[in-house]
């Protein structure tokens, strides 16, 4: 069914799906550092560890999951499995008594965000055209986005009304399991398997190549845009670590919620925007922005000391995240075909991935030995060497 706006249907349920999720996820993960530190005992090590890792299960597997997408054809099951996995180990975070226990769950939801990110992006690929793509992506990350403005509001009521002990922290971690569940039955339920468009190799033979000459099929366009992308991740440190900043400098959790809320809030008013304006004038410049946008904050948290400098803040972060996740996809998307999408999409998320968990590590172990300032002054640095990489190589 297309839409008077030309985005299809499968897009708008992946959306509603994304919204649930994200209800239940952010009903725990603005909470979960806080948590961690208050009542298990986590210092920013572990937190740089804990998410870190996380980041880096999100995405490990992207690659492979893309390319068994790709062979399959049957792009929906991993969908289903991926959701399935994230719903069930919420109910693990919720009953978890240390944090590495926190760190096993927090894992294995990332392990089924790698599991169902690329065959869900290839869907959305497939079901729009390039003049549409920017707004098809877009427009699920602004449904996702309201779901993640969503459930920290539910957290923040639930939380003003129970306290801040333990026990409340606990029972919005166990309202969060609902949501997620219900997405995965919206997803079983009503979402499609596009058509396959084939490029240039017989179906049957395409779904027969082995996985490294898959992936030679990658473009060298591609190839330059992963090296650059790669760079920028070793400044790209876990959020988590940005409200234990919020927090250090003397902001309630309560009103970390809302700074939270607001963030979001800017990300889903500015992704539909920023997806149709890279339909429009070209994906490289709005990533080249975005990069140095990034330095332009990291330089702001390291000196930041009060609530509204935070709150700014935390809505500039708001547009760089929709950015990146909006119109990074749209280009990858655009410079591969539909034979090697979703292989195409899950190494860009293995390869920034593989450098997420290294650089929240050694982000957090700067933080903790020299202070703030030094570790997000080096954050800085690397985002604008990263974003001269994209406006002089990556073309």
């Amino acid at each position: 069914m297309k839409l008077p706006n030309g985005i299809k249907k499968n897009v708008i349920i992946l959306g509603i799906v994304s919204f649930f999720t994200d209800v239940s996820s952010e009903m725990i993960f603005p909470i979960l550092p806080v948590f961690l530190t208050a009542f298990l005992g986590a210092g920013k090590e572990a937190i740089g560890l804990i998410e870190g890792i996380a980041d880096s299960a999100s995405s490990l597997l992207d690659i492979f999951i893309g390319f068994w997408s790709d062979s399959s054809g049957r792009r929906k099951q991993f969908v289903i499995a991926g959701y399935g996995l994230s719903s069930v180990s919420k109910a693990g975070i919720a009953l978890a008594t240390t944090w590495p226990l926190v760190l096993a769950f927090r894992g294995m939801e990332r392990i089924g965000k790698s599991i169902r990110t690329s065959p869900r992006d290839a869907i959305i690929a497939a079901s729009n055209t390039k003049e549409t793509r920017g707004k098809a992506f877009g427009l699920h990350r602004a449904m996702d986005t309201l779901g993640a403005v969503t459930g920290p509001i539910i957290a923040y009521i639930i939380l003003a009304s129970l306290g801040s002990g333990e026990s409340a922290y606990r029972a919005v971690f166990y309202a969060a399991i609902i949501p997620a569940f219900i997405a995965v039955g919206a997803i079983w339920f009503f979402v499609r398997e596009p058509k396959e468009k084939v490029d240039n190799l017989p179906k049957k033979m395409e779904k027969k190549l082995p996985f490294w000459k898959k992936l030679r099929l990658l473009s060298t366009k591609y190839k330059r845009f992963l090296w650059v992308s790669c760079i920028f991740s070793l400044a790209y440190f876990s959020f988590a670590l940005l409200i234990v900043r919020a927090n250090e400098i003397g902001i309630a959790t309560q009103d970390i919620l809302l700074l939270y809320i607001l963030y979001n809030i800017v990300y889903m008013a500015v992704s539909v925007p920023m997806g149709q304006l890279s339909d429009r004038i070209g994906r490289k410049p709005i990533i080249v922005a975005s990069f140095i946008l990034y330095a332009l904050i990291c330089i702001g948290f390291a000196f930041a000391s009060n609530v509204w400098q935070a709150a700014f803040l935390f809505a500039l972060y708001g547009v760089f995240v929709s950015t990146d996740e909006s119109v990074n996809k749209a280009y990858i998307s655009d410079i591969s075909e539909e034979k090697t999408r979703g292989m195409a999409l899950g190494a860009y998320n293995s390869a920034v991935g593989a450098v997420y968990l290294p650089s929240s590590v050694i982000f957090g172990a700067i933080w903790a030995s020299f202070g703030a300032v030094p570790a997000f002054g080096a954050a800085a640095a690397i985002a604008i060497v990263a974003g001269a990489a994209m406006f002089a190589w990556a073309k």
